[in-house]
């Protein structure tokens, strides 16, 4: 019995490697595995569906927001919110597995869909930068600021890659500290135990080292920079020689302790001659009293010293008292208390005080509640002394403050009603999303009227207003001659619209018509909108007057109605304002 031999088949043909990493035989010797390429190694280290959420959230931070962003800015904003699309990307895939029990990951991407998202990428980026520059181009013509040129795209670019490269490193670093963890639990616990475990420690330990260590360490280094910039002298400020002014003759006050901003404001102001030839009449040399860190950090005793040194310098006969609320360093827009002095020919005393060393937006975020108890306890000191001032001879007190300085303006006051009955006026600029009192007005604002421009009680006691004609609205008459307010707010200036909610939840001022200075086209985008509006404000005051955080040619007008002094008219506005000087 014969057997026949098996029929050779013929060999199928091999399948394409259609793998990321693809992986060969060596021709010759024993089989070994080609070594990844660097690129693709670390390629293979990023999640494809993070990547294209990234790359989502890239092209949205290029949408309009409040002010125009050079490169820096907006390179910043797109490679931030980049690391944010891919955070919520990686995190949405880990939660759908997690959902379904499906502890391995998802199958690695063929190499077709990192070629397709390469090509989307370059695609969808020249699109936005293109829209991107139309948008620039029209709020940079609208607040007649300098276009920006080819070179900055490129550099939007770098930035961008340069910001989410970092926020990838230090991303990976932390996971890769947190699967260690794991590894280390997994001997003792079960895997999603040792999960759960390892990411509350991970998430405890770093809040605990940013709070403790990062926090207190770099909070003590900016405080020992920011003090000693305090300490500088500019080349204009001179020490008074006048009793009229803290740090001059017979002052409680030693010109040293004043503090940078403070010998600035003393210093700084319309001379008598100059008051003389504007209003046309022998002029006072006004009072102004100011008392810096230097004296001494308790804020209470810094309050009653500087109501002595107001004291001191005669402030109790004059006409009118201010109140002045500072920012963080003790700056004092100059052209609020200039405008006083010219309305008044002199016949004026601004009261003021230092409550930190950290410029306003540090300050806001770290120390608000020190200009909070600053404010407060400056108003009570001054107003116990004027009201010991018979009232027929008793000078008009007036409280105003800008930006963190508004904020502490306010802080004396629980309602319009009380800011109206306790002061002869009131002026708060470009207010912050913490001013207690501001938020309750606007929150309840008239049926009808737009958070940027709100009108509270028909105007009859406090007015919005982002430039002089508006405080002819509504056509209501004032409830009295005295006791007015005006809250000057720009719909352009993050520093009033900026707030923590917007990471996840939309305003009511981008839900309204846009204001006077923001483009239709600015839309609410989670997280991004955030992050816009932020690097908006390290530039709000970079932009022209009337817009952004920049108030100078309101302000005489808003003076003027709230107080309506003697003999001044609409034309001497208009005169005074080319001599106003925000510093």
């Amino acid at each position: 019995m014969s057997s026949s031999a098996p029929t050779s088949q013929p060999a199928a043909a091999p399948e394409p490697d259609d793998s990321p990493v693809p992986e060969r035989a060596a021709a010759t010797g024993p089989a070994e595995e080609k070594k990844p390429s660097w690129w693709r190694r670390r390629l293979h280290r990023y999640s494809c569906v993070g990547l294209t959420v990234a790359l989502v959230f890239f092209w949205l931070s290029v949408t309009p927001s409040l002010l125009p962003r050079g490169p820096l800015f907006q390179g910043i904003v797109s490679g931030a919110s980049a690391a944010v699309g891919y955070g919520l990307g990686v995190g949405v895939s880990w939660l759908i597995r997690y959902m379904i029990s499906r502890d391995d990951p998802w199958p690695a991407p063929m190499r077709r869909l990192w070629v397709a998202l390469g090509l989307a990428a370059v695609a969808g980026t020249v699109v936005m930068l293109v829209a991107f520059q139309r948008w620039q181009d029209q709020v940079r013509t609208m607040m007649g600021v300098d276009l920006l040129s080819w070179t900055a795209y490129p550099q939007i670019l770098l930035i961008a890659v340069v910001v989410f490269a970092l926020l990838m490193t230090i991303g990976q670093a932390w996971g890769d500290g947190v699967e260690w963890l794991v590894r280390k639990i997994n001997r003792v616990a079960p895997p999603r135990i040792s999960a759960f475990v390892a990411a509350t420690v991970a998430i405890v330990v770093t809040v605990l080292v940013l709070n403790g260590v990062v926090a207190n360490y770099g909070m003590q280094a900016l405080n020992s920079s920011f003090a000693a910039v305090n300490d500088e002298t500019t080349a204009d400020s001179n020490p008074p020689t006048t009793p009229l002014r803290s740090g001059g003759p017979g002052s409680l006050v030693t010109w040293d302790s004043l503090g940078r901003q403070g010998r600035i404001f003393v210093s700084v102001s319309p001379t008598v001659a100059e008051l003389s030839e504007f209003n046309g009449a022998p002029a006072m040399e006004p009072i102004r009293a100011y008392v810096g860190l230097g004296s001494g950090k308790d804020l209470r005793a810094n309050a009653e010293l500087a109501a002595e040194e107001l004291v001191r310098a005669g402030g109790l006969q004059r006409k009118l008292i201010a109140v002045a609320s500072t920012t963080g360093t003790g700056w004092i827009n100059q052209a609020t208390v200039d405008s006083l002095e010219y309305m008044y020919n002199g016949d004026t005393a601004t009261v003021s005080m230092q409550y930190s060393y950290l410029p306003s937006w540090l300050s806001f975020l770290v120390d608000k509640e020190r200009a909070r108890q600053a404010g407060l306890a400056l108003f009570e000191a001054v107003s116990e002394r004027v009201r010991e001032v018979p009232e027929a001879q008793r000078p008009k007190l007036v409280v105003f403050g800008e930006s963190l300085g508004s904020f502490a303006a306010e802080s004396a006051f629980g309602t319009i009603p009380a800011l109206s009955a306790r002061t002869d006026g009131a002026l708060f600029s470009g207010p912050t999303f913490n001013n207690k009192l501001w938020v309750d007005t606007t929150g309840s604002r008239d049926d009808g009227t737009p958070e940027v421009l709100p009108t509270y009680d028909d105007g009859r006691q406090v007015r919005f207003i982002a430039d002089a004609p508006d405080l002819d609205e509504p056509t209501t008459e004032w409830v009295s001659p005295s006791g007015r307010a005006v809250y000057l707010q720009h719909a352009s200036d993050p520093i009033s619209w900026w707030n923590p909610r917007l990471i996840l939840r939309e305003p009511d001022w981008l839900k309204e018509d846009p204001g006077r200075d923001v483009l239709s086209a600015m839309r609410w985008i989670p997280f991004v909108t955030f992050l816009q509006v932020s690097a908006d404000m390290a530039v709000s005051v970079g932009v022209p007057d009337g817009h952004g955080h920049n108030y100078l040619s309101a302000i005489p007008a808003a003076w003027a109605k709230i107080l309506q002094p003697p003999g001044w008219t609409e034309a001497k506005t208009e005169q005074l304002i080319p001599l106003l000087t925000r510093d």
